[in-house]
């Protein structure tokens, strides 16, 4: 294992400096946030200092490698709009948005592996045909419009939860978090719910197609021929069998949920990354998205690599250093 951990950081570096070039390319290459930046009204010679100022009169290949030199040094640059750090802009805001994913997450695991056993030993049921229906409706539906409709009924019309913020926070460990306040609870759950509403769909399907598999097995029919419990063939026959494709796609889905939470974060106006990088976006604030960008790339390069340990200890024949 420890082997297989040192390749995989010495690939995820290469893998890193790959991603700043075509990064920083694609978005340094388009737009000029000079427009942005400047007043209209502005003379040539204020117009001349501002972009020398932000050395955006340079080459693109110099401002790369001096963006490089920086960004080892933990300097990602200083934001064009806010005048502030980028990575420090980018790391107040990672609590809300780990917070939102890891509730969207906890939804997700908690709904959707029971609906999915449940669909899956007793596919003819109502209960199961009304659960499947439900998750085609989760696969079919714009994200922004369940978001929309949400608020519209139960912010607006029933008045039941808050529509936008984050609610009150306190800290944990110097981090501020909203779940342990009810006000927090109440702003979460609407954005948490939009946000997992996909993925809930997309795991009680595969919990289904995994368990209606795995129930037809030998070793299944033999575990109910010796006589033990469903709770006992459930938890340690079926479920382990089935939780390794689940916890493929718990993990890559995680880091979809972190990187493109902006539309939830939008409509919910939650202040997480996803809120800031459409501001940053829309004012074309360079340093922002590219340290944005990278900090995503790092995310899923981790959570790839905590996935490939949890699969071989849930697989003991899967050898990390054969998936390297």
């Amino acid at each position: 294992m420890t082997v297989f951990i040192i390749r995989r950081l010495l690939q995820s570096v290469v893998l890193v400096l790959v991603m700043s070039v075509l990064v920083f390319l694609g978005v340094y290459a388009i737009g000029n946030p000079a427009d942005t930046l400047i007043a209209p009204d502005a003379t040539e010679a204020e117009r001349i200092a501002i972009v020398e100022h932000f050395g955006l009169d340079k080459p693109l290949y110099a401002q790369y490698g001096k963006f490089l030199a920086n960004a080892l040094k933990g300097d990602m640059g200083n934001s064009f709009k806010f005048n502030e750090p980028a990575l420090k802009l980018i790391t107040e805001r990672i609590p809300a948005t780990l917070e939102l994913a890891f509730a969207a997450l906890f939804i997700t695991v908690l709904l959707g592996i029971p609906l999915g056993l449940y669909a899956g030993f007793k596919p003819s049921a109502l209960p199961s045909k009304i659960i499947m229906g439900v998750s085609a409706f989760g696969f079919s539906v714009p994200v922004f419009w369940l978001g929309l409709m949400m608020v519209m009924t139960f912010a607006v019309i029933l008045g039941w939860l808050p529509a936008s913020g984050r609610g009150k926070t306190v800290d944990l460990f110097g981090i501020p978090v909203s779940f342990l306040t009810w006000d927090g609870i109440q702003h979460m759950i609407l954005p948490a719910i939009n946000l997992s509403f996909f993925k809930l769909s997309l795991i009680i399907r595969l919990t289904r197609a995994g368990t209606q598999e795995v129930i037809r097995s030998d070793y299944i029919k033999y575990a109910k021929a010796k006589g033990l419990k469903s709770s006992r063939i459930i938890l340690v026959h079926v479920l382990k069998n089935i939780l390794i494709p689940i916890t493929t796609i718990l993990g890559l889905e995680f880091g979809r949920t972190i990187a493109f939470a902006t539309v939830t974060e939008t409509i919910f106006a939650w202040p997480g990354m996803g809120k800031l990088i459409i501001d940053s976006i829309s004012t074309l604030d360079r340093p922002v998205i590219v340290a944005y960008l990278m900090m995503i790339v790092i995310m899923f390069i981790m959570i790839n690599l905590i996935v490939d340990i949890i699969y071989s200890l849930l697989d003991p024949r899967v050898r990390l250093e054969e998936r390297a």
